[in-house]
């Protein structure tokens, strides 16, 4: 949640004193949290360390993405765009099995092995990553807004998760949601009036980037409930330990850097745009899950069950977070790249604490076969996936756009005079 509320302040941020600096403070933040993690005394301390692990993470992400969509050439920026998804997917395969191996020995060391990997990154942040931001950004970004943010997606995580034990319908759950909803209402009414809001309403104006947030909130939805299913199901129901479930999990996102890399790039002009590979893969990914749904069963098989649906789910994914990234970038100019990764990776965190709090409601339930429970979760997976393949197909333009132009009057004024006042000083003449 605290991820979540932190990237779109911090894409802002980045945009006004430097992606570098941001990128930096972020991942000294994270790697500082990670210390705190690994030596916290108590459940307290652990958690209290966490939040400054997202606020850091909160911090890198969308600058990560804006330095390199600012350095590349809009020509190879779906190509740029694709290797990004594919070196994250690459870490998601391999985290499980790393996470597996070390938490055998303490869970403490699955923080601390970020350490020396933060030090290193540090050190290499200066000389390796150039410095952009963006000159009309004045102004300091809505920080109550992202407050409220965090309210609004924590009211609803935690009506879903206490629902069971509470009640569907009783007043604490639907006084939750009213707040969630209040919450949003604020951030909408403050990002219409706020010189820096947390959503720039005109960049939701731009369909390609509004249906790419929309398609993102459902799609991660599916995705992170489908992968906790998945989990719970290995290690509950075929008894796999840690290290064994991560090995099993770890032959799905290896697929996605062929996919993401190569076909997906290629194969969005030849069927009308990023929106179209973003369907494609969530059906993919949908039928993946239907077919996983059909060969349930207690006893493990992995080889002919489970690794072909891994291999299945791993395309969708290679085909689709490229490209509903790519369709929500490239239609936004390149002083807008820090906030609108913002928005995006928010539409992705936002979607992931929904996914996980609805199958979490659904995991507290009891049925007399529990492969019925975790069938229940495949079903929630699905929903959301076919979700977000209507609104890639139906919202995301078949074309995207190229950079439409999102300034308000009154910073075109001042880059109107900027460019002026340049081209005298440079012609010898006064104003």
């Amino acid at each position: 949640i605290v991820f979540a509320a932190t990237l779109v302040p911090a894409g802002r941020w980045a945009d006004r004193v430097g992606r570098r600096l941001m990128f930096g403070i972020g991942l000294a933040a994270f790697t500082a949290g990670s210390a705190l993690c690994a030596v916290a005394p108590g459940v307290d301390a652990l958690i209290g360390a966490r939040v400054i692990q997202a606020i850091g993470a909160g911090a890198m992400v969308p600058t990560s993405l804006s330095l390199l969509l600012a350095i590349v050439p809009p020509a190879d920026r779906a190509k740029a765009i694709g290797t990004w998804a594919a070196v994250g997917a690459m870490a998601a395969a391999f985290g499980p099995v790393a996470g597996g191996l070390l938490v055998q020995a303490s869970w403490r060391w699955v923080f601390g092995v970020n350490i020396p990997f933060g030090i290193v990154a540090l050190l290499a942040v200066r000389r390796v990553l150039p410095e952009s931001r963006d000159p009309l950004a004045q102004h300091r970004p809505d920080a109550l807004g992202a407050g409220f943010v965090a309210l609004g997606v924590g009211a609803v995580a935690l009506g879903l998760v206490e629902s069971p034990d509470w009640g569907w319908a009783s007043a604490r759950v639907l006084g939750l949601y009213a707040a969630a909803l209040v919450a949003v209402g604020v951030v909408l009414w403050r990002s219409t009036r706020h010189p820096s809001p947390v959503v720039e309403m005109s960049m939701l104006r731009v369909r390609s980037f509004s249906g790419a947030v929309a398609a993102s909130i459902l799609y991660y939805a599916g995705f992170s409930a489908w992968l906790l299913n998945l989990v719970e199901y290995l290690t509950g129901e075929w008894h796999y330990s840690a290290i064994r479930a991560g090995l099993a999990i770890a032959p799905g996102p290896l697929m996605v850097l062929p996919f993401a890399r190569i076909v997906a790039p290629r194969l969005a002009p030849r069927i009308g745009g990023a929106g179209r590979v973003a369907m494609l893969g969530c059906l993919v990914n949908a039928g993946a899950q239907l077919l996983w749904f059909t060969r349930m069963q207690s006893h493990p098989s992995y080889l002919t069950h489970l690794l072909p649906i891994q291999i299945l789910g791993g395309i969708g994914v290679g085909l689709v977070i490229p490209s509903l990234l790519g369709a929500g970038t490239m239609s936004l100019p390149p002083a807008r790249f820090g906030a609108g990764s913002g928005v995006l990776n928010m539409a992705r965190q936002l979607g992931a604490v929904l996914g996980v709090a609805g199958l979490v409601a659904i995991l507290a339930t009891h049925t007399a076969d529990p492969l019925d429970v975790y069938k229940h979760g495949s079903l929630l997976g699905i929903g959301f996936y076919v979700a977000a393949a209507l609104v890639a197909a139906f919202v995301i333009p078949r074309v995207t756009p190229g950079p439409v132009i999102l300034t308000e009057p009154e910073e075109l004024v001042r880059a109107v005079e900027a460019d002026v006042a340049d081209a005298a000083a440079l012609d010898g003449v006064s104003g």
